[in-house]
C-alpha cells in the first residue's frame, strides 16, 4: 500500500490567492504545512504566507517572479476576472477580451512561466465553474470560457505528464464576487440561490478549498474535473 502523499514542507504557489477561493487555498494549504506564497496585483503576505505582487497578464513579469520563487512542487490558478453575464446582443468586445485574458490566456502563460520551477511530478490545479456544464440565458461568456479552462486542463494533463493536471469546477460560493459582506443584497441573493440546491445553501470558501489540496495530494489523479457545487449540477 502506498503512502499518502503529503504537502507538509512543500512549496505551494497560489495565484490569485488574496481574496475568495483562492485565499481560503491558501490558508489550508499553510495549516497542512506547505510553505504557501501567493501572487496577485493586490497580493499581501499574511500569517505563513508569503506574498509577491504580479500583473499575471503581463508576461514578463510572470517569467521574472517565477525565476526568483525557485522550486515550485504546486501550482494553483484561481484568478479571474469580475464579469457579469451578457445576453449575446449585449457582449462588449472589451468585456470578452477582459474575461478570457484574466481567465484563460494568463492561467496558459503562469503555467508557461512556471514550469522550468515546478517539480518534474508536481501538480496544476486550475479553476473553472459549473456553468461549463449548465448553460442558462445569459451565460454564454462565463460557459465558454469555463468550458475551455475543462478542456485546457485535460489537453496539459496528456501533454505536460507526468506532472499532473486538474480542474476544480466550483458552484455558487459565498465570496466577494457577490458584493460586500455584509450586504443586504448579497445576502438575499445567495439565500435565494442556495434554496433552489439539493443541500439548500451555498458554499463557502473552505469547503471549495479542500478540493484543490485533494487534487494536490491525490498523485494518482490526473485530467480530472472535480464537481463540488452543492448539487447544482444536478
Amino acid at each position: 500500500m502506498t503512502q499518502q502523499h503529503t504537502i507538509n514542507n512543500r512549496h505551494v504557489v497560489v495565484v490569485g490567492g488574496s481574496s475568495g477561493i483562492g485565499q481560503a487555498v491558501a490558508e489550508l494549504a499553510s495549516h497542512a504545512g506547505a510553505r504557501v506564497t501567493i501572487l496577485g496585483r493586490k497580493a499581501k503576505p499574511a500569517e505563513g504566507i508569503a506574498a509577491r505582487q504580479v500583473d499575471i497578464t503581463e508576461t514578463a513579469q510572470l517569467a521574472g517572479v517565477f525565476a526568483e520563487l525557485g522550486p515550485i512542487d504546486h501550482l494553483v490558478v484561481t484568478a479571474g476576472a469580475r464579469i457579469g453575464s451578457p445576453a449575446l446582443v449585449d457582449l462588449q468586445r472589451d468585456v470578452l477580451q477582459l474575461a478570457f485574458d484574466t481567465k484563460l490566456f494568463a492561467a496558459l502563460f503562469v503555467i508557461q512561466a512556471a514550469l522550468p520551477q515546478l517539480a518534474e511530478r508536481g501538480s496544476i490545479t486550475l479553476t473553472s465553474g459549473l456553468l461549463s456544464r449548465k448553460v442558462s440565458p445569459g451565460s454564454l461568456l462565463k460557459s465558454t470560457l469555463n468550458a475551455a479552462i475543462e478542456v485546457m486542463g485535460k489537453s496539459l494533463a496528456r501533454e505536460l505528464a507526468p506532472r499532473r493536471v486538474n480542474v476544480v469546477s466550483p458552484g455558487v460560493t459565498d465570496t466577494a464576487a457577490w458584493g460586500e459582506a455584509a450586504s443586504e443584497v448579497r445576502q438575499s441573493t445567495l439565500l435565494r440561490i442556495g434554496a433552489g440546491l439539493p443541500l439548500g445553501r451555498v458554499g463557502q470558501p473552505e469547503e471549495v478549498a479542500q478540493a484543490y489540496l485533494l487534487a494536490m495530494q491525490n498523485e494518482f489523479m490526473t485530467g480530472s474535473v472535480i464537481d463540488i457545487d452543492g448539487g447544482g449540477l444536478l
